[in-house]
């Protein structure tokens, strides 16, 4: 697999929107459902996945992990963490939890919390998802600044976190079409795709067979703001996601699975394979 293409292509995008209009992202009605997500789930409480950080093509950022929490009251709650490393801090020091509250039954999310520092300041964000009136409500502060906004979606709205889960719920075949908005950054963006296909990825814990997802994010209020995101998920009955490349305001970043622990079976680590290059 050549991690190079996204970087290229990220860059490309970013200095195509600055030459001349961006392209509006699709319309509410060109913007179909998502298929309902499929039975049983791929996952369980107690799965932790581990993620390595790098940040512009050639630095290891930091770490991150996603674990699947018991469920409560109908919600199946998604802890995201996530830290920058000695190196990184020098341009950015970070770190952050976020918990997403998906529904048990259609993996989408109901509310979000976010809790991060970031370079000294905290910052603190609540997002409530009204799905029947597709409706997103943000309450947030930074430093001692507090806000609130709201925003109309689509038929589906996510945040990065429920993207990922439910994403490895859907049926996936060469072609298919994904359209959705997703939450972040206190913005709406609009993230419009396709499976690319199957792709042989190969990790420092495993080889794997993988759907490999694209698309461009980009923002509801200001179409100069868009992202490459690329996702690959494992196509076995564990559905685990083995990378994710997108972008921040400092660069392409790519977070790439390192471990994966699972109730009730062996644990995978990155251990003695060198990691993949740039």
């Amino acid at each position: 697999m050549r991690w190079a293409y996204p970087l290229v292509a990220t860059c490309s995008l970013a200095m195509a929107a600055r030459a001349g209009e961006p392209a509006p992202p699709p319309s509410d009605s060109e913007c179909r459902p998502l298929p309902p997500a499929r039975m049983p789930l791929s996952f369980a409480a107690g799965e932790v996945l581990e993620f390595q950080l790098d940040a512009l093509g050639i630095a290891r950022a930091g770490n991150l992990t996603m674990q699947v929490l018991p469920p409560r009251d109908g919600k199946l709650p998604i802890q995201v963490k996530a830290h920058t490393n000695t190196f990184f801090s020098k341009v950015r020091r970070m770190r952050g939890l976020a918990t997403s509250y998906l529904d048990a039954v259609t993996l989408h999310p109901m509310r979000y919390v976010e809790d991060a520092t970031e370079n000294e300041v905290r910052k603190t964000t609540s997002v409530s998802f009204r799905a029947k009136q597709r409706r997103v409500e943000v309450d947030y502060k930074i430093g001692d600044s507090a806000g609130q906004t709201e925003f109309q979606s689509a038929h589906d709205a996510l945040d990065a976190a429920a993207t990922v889960y439910l994403m490895r719920q859907l049926p996936l075949e060469k072609g298919r079409e994904l359209c959705f908005d997703i939450y972040g950054i206190r913005r709406l963006w609009r993230l419009s795709g396709k499976v690319e296909g199957r792709e042989h990825v190969s990790l420092a814990i495993g080889d794997f067979e993988a759907w490999h997802l694209a698309g461009t994010a980009v923002r509801l209020d200001n179409f100069r703001h868009r992202r490459e995101v690329h996702l690959w998920i494992s196509d076995d009955h564990r559905r685990l996601p083995l990378a994710l490349i997108g972008a921040m305001d400092l660069g392409a970043v790519r977070a790439q699975l390192t471990g994966v622990s699972r109730p009730g079976e062996k644990a995978l680590r990155a251990e003695g394979r060198e990691n993949l290059k740039w």
